[in-house]
């Protein structure tokens, strides 16, 4: 689909990643701040080509495109979605609020990447004033075809200006991550990180260093060992296994898995070095298993990006007290240590995420609403919600573990 533009610039909303040359799209990715492996063209398509995110499972892609003549300068991954599944910025009260007022929320926008709550640059540009230009050519193909609404999700800071400017309303949401350097010197990027996982601990106070000895103790009483393998290490066995695990936390819970076997096979194949497995073992037996995604030296995207360890998925066959914080936690953190990682992001929400040192971050987003009394109500919505998420994260902060609480503001 091609639409006129008043410039020289031509808009492409395009319903399949196949549709755009990976390269093009890797080139824009590789320019920004924030490029981490998920905005990948190959990613993006896996998830397509898989069934994982199609008009079938709710999320028809209609990426966003600009071009010059027959070169890509401007592009985002966008879908129309039917529901808010999978998304992790949680808008279903104002869906509600729609249908209490015999309106219809869905069919909305969003701008994002599927099932990956992980902040990273959206709007790939080649230039900066670019993504305002993006963003208008999106909100108004929006409004064309009736969709009540976009949301530009996990945003990174450019992406979030430039939202600001094409009239968004912005919004707080919160994740917890940590940071590998010693507490007293959080705020300066160079301090050293931590030499071990004891020279981490040692920076926690006594009672939460304690309580972290105490749960890795009680695994490692119960016989439970682990291994680790990266991108080609990672064998065809452990990705069953894996997903064998990652299926029966989802089943567990009563809902389906929203990534389908086919996707992960086309991680193993095209994007293994972006991968990081830790299998729980038992009497020679598989028990419990963790899959992180990895950017940085390893899994490179490119020189901008901090070396970071994104925790993902997890599943196990067994239960064994604390072996949920050993696999997802513990064992990553302590690769990143001795893998040189400065930073480990632990997904959306968990407040137990604090006790094992992964402080709350604000995680923002940008959303335009059609609708414009709708817009209205739920600007001042957004503006009570900021202000108690504020008051909430300083309380989160008087609360760290750590003995010198820097984290970041």
């Amino acid at each position: 689909m091609i639409v006129s533009s008043p410039s020289p610039l031509q808009l492409r909303v395009l319903h399949q990643m196949a549709d755009v040359d990976a390269a093009a799209w890797d080139g824009l990715l590789a320019l920004q701040a924030q490029p981490t492996p998920f905005m990948r063209h190959t990613y993006l398509k896996a998830l397509e080509d898989s069934g994982s995110a199609t008009i079938e499972t709710g999320w028809q892609p209609c990426h966003i495109t600009l071009w010059e003549g027959d070169t890509l300068v401007a592009a985002c991954p966008l879908y129309a979605k039917t529901h808010s599944y999978g998304e992790y910025v949680f808008d279903f009260a104002w869906a509600r609020a729609y249908a209490d007022h015999g309106l219809h929320y869905y069919p909305k926008a969003v701008a994002a990447v599927p099932f990956t709550p992980v902040p990273g640059s959206r709007l790939l540009v080649a230039r900066p004033a670019l993504r305002t230009t993006l963003l208008h050519a999106a909100t108004a193909w929006c409004r064309e075809q009736g969709l009540s609404s976009l949301h530009l999700l996990f945003a990174d800071t450019a992406d979030l200006q430039a939202a600001q400017q094409a009239g968004l309303m912005q919004r707080e949401t919160m994740q917890f991550h940590w940071h590998n350097r010693h507490a007293r010197n959080a705020q300066d990027d160079s301090a050293p990180p931590y030499a071990d996982f004891d020279d981490f601990l040692a920076e926690l106070q006594q009672e939460k260093r304690k309580k972290i000895r105490q749960e890795r103790r009680k695994v490692r009483d119960a016989g439970v060992t682990f291994r680790h393998a990266t991108g080609s290490q990672i064998t065809t066995a452990d990705w069953a296994f894996f997903y064998e695990c990652y299926e029966r936390t989802y089943l567990e819970h009563g809902n389906a898995p929203y990534l389908t076997p086919a996707f992960f096979e086309a991680m193993r194949n095209s994007m293994p070095e972006h991968w990081l497995l830790f299998v729980a073992e038992r009497n020679n037996r598989a028990i419990a298993c963790s899959l992180v995604a990895i950017s940085g030296p390893q899994g490179s995207t490119n020189g901008q990006q901090e070396p970071t360890a994104y925790g993902r998925y997890w599943g196990a066959i067994e239960r064994v007290d604390n072996l949920h914080f050993e696999a997802c936690y513990y064992q990553p953190l302590e690769w990143c240590i001795a893998s040189g990682y400065r930073h480990f992001e632990g997904g959306a929400q968990g407040e137990h995420k604090m006790a094992r040192a992964l402080l709350p971050l604000s995680t923002p987003s940008a959303h335009w609403v059609a609708e414009p009394q709708f817009a209205r109500a739920i600007a001042h919505y957004l503006e009570q919600e900021s202000a108690h998420l504020q008051a909430y994260q300083q309380v989160l902060h008087s609360h760290s573990p750590l003995k010198s609480d820097s984290s970041p503001a």
